[in-house]
């Protein structure tokens, strides 16, 4: 059984023991082969993830993996924070973190390049809206490969005021 025929049964089970706990699943990633393999679960909340939280979440989740079982080979289960440079995957993503620097990797070079970085203006039907220093940049959502935020110390200051929330 290859990679791709069960991570959907286990984004499935990562994303109902997220739910229960008033969690959102973020990202499954799945690195490695074999019995190397780790899966890395990434979950927030919208006042961000604890510890604890994340320890619930891997107790949980790692009985239900064990009960399903659709990973066919040993593996090492992770459950975390998606970081400050927290991967952006979804529209919902690129309206929250908007005017926040980010950088994108496409699959295929948009206007001769493959590597965008600049400030997110937001989501404009399926683009993403860049902002890069009087350019403007749209890409296509499909097409992108990798997208993340920029660690920027003023965003770091500003989320510290709003009590450690990151994005608006």
């Amino acid at each position: 059984m290859t990679r791709l025929q069960w991570m959907p049964e286990v984004e499935k089970l990562a994303s109902a023991v997220a739910n229960r706990r008033g969690l959102a699943l973020v990202a499954l990633d799945v690195l490695g082969e074999g019995r190397g393999t780790i899966v890395r679960v990434s979950v927030e909340g919208e006042t961000g993830v604890s510890v604890e939280q994340c320890a619930e979440v891997a107790e949980e989740l790692g009985r239900a993996l064990d009960l399903h079982d659709p990973i066919p080979h040993g593996y090492t289960l992770e459950v975390a924070s998606p970081g400050l440079d927290r991967p952006l995957r979804t529209g919902a993503d690129f309206q929250r973190f908007a005017g926040r620097k980010i950088e994108v990797t496409m699959y295929e070079a948009v206007d001769g390049r493959r590597r965008w970085k600049g400030r997110l203006v937001g989501l404009e039907g399926d683009q993403v809206v860049l902002d890069m220093d009087a350019q403007s940049a749209r890409l296509p959502v499909e097409a992108i490969g990798r997208a993340h935020l920029v660690v920027e110390m003023d965003d770091l200051r500003e989320d510290f005021t709003k009590g450690g929330r990151v994005g608006p």
